[in-house]
């Protein structure tokens, strides 16, 4: 763009310029004729003067001289003028003007050598000067050759302006923001290469909405349920893989195994179409129940058995779930089965840190099949005592301890570093942990959910906040990058939203080494309301993350209306994955729907070499986890 502005200005100033050194070569031609004409009307009068001289002599009417050469003299604005024959002065005239330095000529005729003559004669340039009207005439083309040259100008400019145009849009396409020069139309000339580079945007972007319809169909047909479009038994295995690492499970939760008894006789009663449209019904249901229920995954296992996995939740919280599941689906039981009391059981199993995927399997399928053995449509959890003792604690004991580290600042900030291809830090991502008042600390698996129900999660993202920009980012080098990830009721909050607004106006010069995340599954839910506030901090110089990217099966055009400047993959994807060419397609396919702008792509959750290649192999950016190294105290 900058390129192109100054080449139009160049070649603008280029014709300028060569129009006024027309212009001046003119004006200089002009004054050397003139100078001539006055040269040789001079010249004339000198050569009328020695004619007349020269005939009178023939005629021997030399001494009549004062009867005919002054009139001559005059017409020829003479200064002064004599005539000598031999010694004798025969004629004199003297006009009385003064000229700086005169013209002296002398004229000798070869008829008669002692008469000789002396002319003294203004400079001709000088004293044949244009009069008013001629000058005012001269004005007047010249103010006529500046209208004209303005005229030019402008024509010649607005004639370029569709050039610098061009050169914008082409800028911004080099850049890869195709919308911006989309936007960016003009009706300057040329008018049929603006047409050519729209009409060619305009196939780019259908065929890259086309392209992210034919990659959501990709991963659609890896992870997703034909019948009811949620996720199937393979997104279940990746989903229980990416919560448990090589000591187990590295959180909290219940696992909910939903059958469905007697679905063959259903089957053949209502028909492929009929027992659709009822896992469909059930599905949905299930969705809006869930919606309530945070970090909860509900997938396909089998034909007739559906699975809920959820994380950090209580104990009773679990079985409450396990109780509403079970009344739902039986409130939505067909008539032609009504007879049947027991057509669904769910059979629950709670596990905590440590525990084995496969050992909670067999635990959740030991209480569904104990719910089965009790016969009508109930529930079983399998409760083994292991419940948290740390979770164990009431809303208002949470709060309190909350607060109270709040206002002790008990709150301990870890960095994990973020490692790029090349084995360079790529920034650090910070985690924040709370200290008992006895030095232990408490997982954030474990507290920030009590935080967000208790409203306190603004407070402590702040306290993190503060800590980064007025400690880490003034302290690191410049090549520091830092991220933190702000939660949706944070984002959302008014007082916290205005106060993030002004303290980074007040650091604007270190937000370019700022990195905020957000959730992608609350980002694609309340876009439009995040959307303005995503692009706040984008416009203080901030960078954007998704975080989390790949737990659900949705299209990446979100990525490009949030502006998003870089995609973190959720560790279910990366997990095992150079064990698993579903997972390798998977990212694939979500690479190639990401728009082709400088979007770093980042895994999460890396503990194998194995792993790291075959990421990089895929053309990943990043990579944080255990393989590089675990968060680190930074207080």
């Amino acid at each position: 763009m900058e390129l192109t502005r100054l080449l139009t200005i160049r070649l603008s100033r280029f014709w300028l310029l060569s129009l006024s050194i027309t212009f001046l070569v003119g004006l200089l031609m002009a004054i050397m004729a003139y100078s001539q004409l006055t040269y040789r009307f001079q010249q004339h009068h000198i050569d009328v003067i020695e004619q007349s001289l020269a005939s009178h002599l023939h005629q021997q009417e030399l001494p009549q001289i004062n009867l005919w050469l002054p009139d001559l003299i005059r017409s020829a604005d003479a200064l002064e003028a004599r005539v000598w024959n031999g010694q004798e002065l025969l004629y004199e005239y003297v006009s009385g003007q003064l000229a700086d330095m005169p013209r002296v000529i002398d004229l000798q005729l070869p008829q008669q050598p002692k008469v000789r003559m002396q002319l003294l004669l203004p400079q001709p340039l000088w004293h044949y000067l244009p009069n008013k009207f001629e000058i005012w005439i001269v004005l007047m083309g010249f103010v006529g050759v500046l209208i004209t040259a303005r005229l030019g100008y402008r024509w010649y400019a607005d004639q370029l302006a569709g050039l610098e145009t061009i050169g914008e849009r082409c800028h911004l396409i080099l850049k890869g923001r195709y919308e911006l020069a989309r936007n960016r139309y003009s009706k300057g000339h040329p008018r049929f290469i603006n047409r050519a580079i729209s009409q060619l945007l305009d196939q780019l972007a259908e065929a890259k909405k086309e392209r992210a319809r034919f990659d959501t169909f990709i991963r659609s047909n890896t992870f997703l349920d034909h019948e009811t479009r949620i996720g199937n038994r393979l997104l279940f295995d990746n989903r229980l893989d990416a919560l448990s690492g090589s000591s187990g499970m590295m959180s909290h939760g219940a696992l909910l195994l939903l059958e469905f008894e007697e679905l063959e006789q259903l089957h053949q009663l209502l028909g492929d179409n009929g027992l659709r449209e009822y896992l469909l019904l059930n599905v949905d249901h299930i969705g809006r129940m869930l919606q309530s229920v945070p970090n909860s995954v509900l997938t396909r296992r089998s034909h007739s058995q559906f699975a809920v996995l959820v994380t950090q939740i209580s104990l009773a919280e679990a079985e409450q779930l396990a109780s509403r599941l079970v009344k739902l689906c039986a409130s939505l039981k067909p008539d032609e089965v009504a007879q049947h009391d027991a057509f669904c059981h769910v059979g629950c199993a709670y596990f905590k840190l440590g525990d084995e995927p496969n050992q909670l399997l067999e635990e959740a399928e030991m209480a569904l099949r104990a719910a089965q053995m009790q016969g009508n449509n109930n529930w079983f959890m399998y409760d083994k005592g292991a419940v948290d003792a740390e979770f164990a604690r009431g809303s208002v004991r949470w709060r309190t301890f909350l607060e109270m580290a709040l206002a002790d600042k008990r709150f301990v900030n870890f960095a994990q570093p973020v490692i790029d291809a090349d084995g360079l830090v790529h920034h650090r991502e910070i985690f924040t942990r709370a200290r008992e008042v006895d030095g232990n600390l408490v997982r954030a698996t474990l507290f920030l959910p009590m935080a967000i129900k208790c409203g306190l999660i603004p407070q402590i993202e702040r306290f993190t906040l503060e800590r980064i920009i007025y400690d880490l980012l003034p302290s690191g080098h410049g090549a520091d990058y830092f991220s933190i990830n702000l939660a949706h009721d944070t984002l959302m909050n008014n007082d916290f939203f205005r106060w993030l607004k002004r303290i980074m106006l007040e650091h604007r010069d270190l937000m370019p080494r700022l990195i905020v995340e957000v959730d992608e599954s609350f980002t694609v839910e309340a876009l439009v309301q995040l959307q303005p506030r995503l692009q706040m901090i984008k416009m203080m110089g901030a960078r954007l993350c998704v975080d989390h990217v790949g737990q659900q099966v949705i299209s990446t055009q979100y990525i490009v209306e949030a502006g998003f400047d870089m995609v973190k993959l959720h560790r279910s994807l990366v997990k095992q994955i150079h064990l698993r060419p579903e997972n390798q397609l998977f990212i694939r396919s979500l690479m190639g729907s990401l728009p082709l702008t400088d979007i770093d792509v980042v895994a999460e959750g890396v503990e194998l070499l194995e792993e790291w290649q075959t990421l990089k192999i895929l053309g990943i950016s990043a990579a944080q986890g255990p393989l590089f190294s675990d968060p680190i105290s930074i207080d």
